[in-house]
């Protein structure tokens, strides 16, 4: 590797939306994220179904389902 062309790679602080803070090893000092594994649905097991416009009911009356 070249001397002096290499970003200094150091402990970054990750700060969340949510509140959350944790520290990683990154090449910036400090990151602002909107999303992480503490408030992410898939994580949390919260995940909503959202229904644009009416999609989901078209989906089910189009497949012959009822809620």
């Amino acid at each position: 590797m070249k001397d002096g062309i290499h970003p200094k790679y150091g402990k970054s602080v990750v700060r969340c939306a949510c509140g959350e803070t944790f520290e990683t090893g990154a090449v910036v000092e400090q990151m602002n994220v909107d999303i992480c594994s503490k408030c992410h649905p898939f994580y949390t097991g919260r995940q909503k179904l959202i229904d644009t416009g009416g999609r989901v009911d078209k989906f089910r009356k189009r497949m012959g389902q009822q809620k």
